[in-house]
């Protein structure tokens, strides 16, 4: 059934010396779409907090490394707001500009319709600049959500971190994953629910700032690890 849009939505942004990034994210993004902006600095040495704060976002700090374990420092924040707070929806998006934020609305729109529970922005079906999305990003993607198809019978492109669920559904999952397997977890407990989830194409760049997982081998070599493993822990 076809319906407005969730009216109350919050941005959960995890940051790790990104300043280079972050200024262009939050002028690209319209602010005005959203009932908090939480950007969970994970142990910044530059001025990536002070950024977020002048834009106006609820800086929380949590000194733990890992992406999951920023956005599960987001989740704890959340669920302590007093119930006349209430959220509808979440999007996640990286704070390294690799993202384009006027995408945005691509990826609220499938959420019209109340069945959709959670849209995942597809970096393989958007749009990306040479060399933005690298080879072994490519056959990392590939692999992880063919075995998805396989095992769940739900089909993604993509683990891409830019991405919206609505706020009861991402407490249901019960998220555990503190750093590289944030993002397939979240499809995999998704898949197996049987919830309706979809993908839209969103255009893809060369971050600002240096990669800390994609950018280096040892860190690809571990978030690819922990993405197959993850897979197999959840059958």
């Amino acid at each position: 059934m076809a319906t407005r849009l969730p009216e109350n939505i919050v941005l959960i942004m995890p940051a790790l010396n990104e300043e280079l990034g972050i200024t262009a994210v939050l002028k690209g993004l319209p602010l005005s779409l959203f009932a908090e902006i939480v950007v969970v600095d994970n142990g910044s040495t530059d001025r990536t907090a002070e950024i977020a704060a002048n834009f106006g976002a609820t800086v929380i700090v949590e000194p733990r490394k890992g992406y999951g374990s920023a956005c599960l420092a987001a989740i704890s924040y959340l669920t302590k707001k007093p119930v006349s707070e209430k959220i509808d929806l979440i999007v996640f998006l990286d704070a390294d500009n690799s993202d384009d934020p006027a995408d945005i609305y691509s990826i609220l729109e499938p959420f019209k319709q109340e069945e959709v529970k959670m849209v995942v922005g597809s970096r393989v079906l958007g749009k990306r600049e040479a060399n933005a999305l690298l080879f072994h990003q490519q056959f990392g993607n590939l692999l992880a959500t063919t075995l998805i198809r396989w095992f769940f019978g739900i089909k993604f492109t993509d683990l891409g971190p830019f991405r919206a669920i609505r706020w009861a559904a991402l407490l249901d999952l019960n998220m555990q994953d503190i750093d590289f397997g944030w993002t397939v977890e979240m499809q995999v407990k998704a898949a197996k629910k049987k919830w309706t989830c979809t993908e839209v194409p969103v255009g893809y760049r060369k971050r600002l700032g240096k990669s800390k997982i994609s950018g280096t081998i040892k860190g690809s070599m571990l978030a690819g690890h922990k993405i197959l493993w993850t897979i197999f822990k959840l059958l």
